[in-house]
């Protein structure tokens, strides 16, 4: 509770002593409102205050006028202990709500907690703590256990063990070593690293984030946009329905009917209506919702940039995926080898050494299959065909390894693979040995992340690849996805999202799933553009309306959990508190109702609506 929060308990308490206090003593008349008035101002003083502001400043409708209105008025009317109560049970229903949006706000700020204070730069040798906006790119810096890595850069010396959580919401540990690239945001847990930048602070992955989550905020959803529009029509119309209420039933008992009119009763259920009616359950519970929902979502790995996109996001029917680097790791990896009259580990040794001064992928996956220190002085003659392969003798002896092209140049035969992927067939001195089979890995969640889409309602999963024909149907045969469109250029991506959006409901809506820099046209065409957020391009990020910091397509599916729990959550607070009005402002009307349940109607619905909106903060795990 903060020193705020702690002055108004001590108003609450000193003016609900006074209260009973002075409804035990045996007073009346003057006495009684000059006593009673003491409490009142201790309690009400400040909603006074912002009464008369906004009177002045011609904001003349809100929670503040109307309470001062209903209080000043059970006054007015004699009834000083329910005048001064109200305006009691008021201010602790407004201590419950500004406890419980500061809370899920403190939630979310820890959760966020990931701007480092400090970089440790290395400046000849000495290391001096700057500010990590005062580091440049390509700078040398130290991040010691414990500390949080400032910027995004290279290991250039030392290995650790990383807690990334706050980024990906992933609890395991990741361990790191010399030449990867490491994150701002990460922990350091144990080893001294020295990184190289590679990025100024402010375009580094933490910078980012944060700058994601604290506009997130400015892009409203059409709820909220509709409670805005709602509150200012709302407020005004029910002050003069009030105002109605006091005066045209005294007006028709004496006018009409020829009866004495009841000024003060028909005053009394107007102070009434006036209090029931204030908005503020739902001028506050909504926001705060969409507020949760997004916090509860950045915990969990998922950055989503708007309120409007987590609302569009629970209505997503159609998520369309690209390949490589979404569904597959984008690394070209040895997935099988075949030989003939040579013994895998040496055809695996001789095809490493003659690929081993090639820059190529394809030879460097190979090199890493082999994984052992390779001694280059065995390699002469060195020959690369350029769409075909390389010759080199190896051991003196003539190694050739490439593709199919390459064997029917050599004049050998040689043996095909009916496994989809990239074919190394190699030979030796004129004989076929064999054949490595190299192929893009399947992310381990992808399989499970189109399962869960379809559980959370998802109509229709597709795949959009540049990749060729074989190799997508192989893909999205493996991990489930139904329809699959390949050999596509970025142009062609965008047009056949066209064709879809053109042929599916209006509100069914189309996410679209990329990584590269070339989705980031399709990302910004889609209704909702989802990006891959660790080893995504910084375009496709920029274009996305969601980032998922770990590169796990099974977040997909946990972010429309999340969007459709926070749409739940809105529509109940929606549907609660105007319900509760509507019922309680027709007693109040009627006569049936005092201010006592019209307190209940206002604070109490308010705190109700407030506690269910916090429940977005909370993410089951998948």
């Amino acid at each position: 509770m903060n020193k705020k929060q702690k002055k108004v308990l001590i108003r609450i308490i000193i003016s609900a002593a006074l209260i009973l206090l002075l409804s035990l003593l045996p007073i009346g008349g003057v006495l009684e409102f000059a006593l009673f008035m003491i409490p009142y101002l201790v309690i009400g003083y400040d909603i006074l205050r912002k009464a008369g502001k906004g009177i002045w400043n011609r904001q003349v409708f809100d929670e503040n006028f109307l309470m001062a209105v209903a209080t000043l008025g059970a006054i007015f009317l004699g009834e000083y202990r329910e005048g001064v109560s109200v305006m009691l049970f008021y201010q602790i229903g407004e201590l419950f709500q500004s406890y419980a949006v500061g809370k899920s706000r403190r939630n979310i700020s820890d959760l966020m907690d990931i701007r480092p204070d400090y970089a440790n730069i290395e400046r000849g040798n000495t290391i001096e703590r700057v500010d990590p906006d005062e580091v440049e790119a390509g700078a040398r810096i130290v991040v010691l256990p414990g500390e949080k890595v400032p910027l995004d850069g290279i290991v250039i010396e030392g290995s650790s063990t990383l807690n990334t959580s706050a980024l990906t919401g992933e609890s395991v540990l990741r361990d790191i070593s010399e030449g990867e690239e490491i994150f701002s945001g990460y922990i350091n847990m144990s080893g001294v690293l020295k990184i190289q930048t590679t990025k100024e602070f402010e375009e580094s992955t933490v910078s980012k984030i944060l700058d994601l989550v604290e506009n997130a905020s400015s892009r409203k959803s059409r709820s909220e946009d509709f409670i805005s529009k709602f509150a200012k029509i709302y407020t005004p119309v029910v002050c003069y329905g009030a105002v109605a209420l006091a005066l045209l039933p005294p007006l028709i008992q004496m006018l009409l009917m020829g009866i004495s009119p009841e000024w003060g009763k028909w005053f009394y259920r107007a102070l009434t209506f006036l209090v029931i009616s204030c908005p503020c359950a739902l001028v506050i519970s909504i926001p705060l919702s969409f507020f949760a929902g997004i916090g509860g979502a950045s915990n969990a790995g998922v950055l989503i940039k708007g309120s409007n996109y987590l609302e569009t996001l629970a209505m997503t029917k159609y998520v369309v995926f690209d390949k490589t680097g979404t569904m597959t790791h984008g690394v070209f990896e040895v997935a099988g080898l075949h030989h003939t009259s040579m013994e895998e580990e040496r055809l695996l040794e001789y095809a490493a050494l003659a690929e081993s001064f090639s820059s190529h992928p394809i030879s460097k996956s190979i090199q890493r299959a082999h994984g052992k220190e390779m001694d280059r002085m065995r390699v002469t003659d060195v020959e690369e065909i350029g769409g075909n392969g390389v010759v080199a003798k190896v051991d003196g002896e003539v190694v050739a390894a490439g593709n199919a092209k390459l064997m029917e140049k050599l004049g050998i035969s040689y043996k095909e693979c009916h496994q989809v992927g990239t074919v190394v067939h190699i030979a030796v001195e004129g004989e076929y040995a064999g054949h490595i089979l190299i192929s893009d890995r399947i992310k381990p969640n992808a399989k499970m992340a189109v399962q869960e889409l379809k559980k959370t309602g998802v109509k229709r999963t597709i795949m959009l690849t540049g990749d060729r024909k074989g190799v997508a149907h192989q893909v999205a045969e493996e991990i489930g996805i139904e329809e699959v469109y390949s050999e596509l250029l970025p142009a062609d991506k965008v047009a056949k999202v066209e064709e879809i959006l053109a042929s599916r409901p209006e509100q069914e809506k189309l996410a679209f799933v990329g990584d590269g820099i070339n989705d980031a046209p399709v990302l910004s065409r889609a209704d909702i553009g989802i990006a891959m957020g660790a080893l995504g391009s910084d375009a496709a990020i920029e274009a996305a309306d969601i980032v998922l910091m770990d590169d796990d397509p099974l977040k997909i599916a946990k972010a429309i959990r999340i969007s459709k729990k926070c749409i739940r959550i809105v529509y109940e607070n929606i549907y609660f508190a105007i319900g509760v009005k509507v019922i309680c402002l027709v007693l109040g009307a009627l006569g049936i109702a005092n201010l006592w349940l019209a307190i209940f109607a206002d604070v109490g619905v308010m705190v109700i609506a407030v506690l269910n909106a916090i429940r977005a903060l909370s993410v089951k795990k998948l």
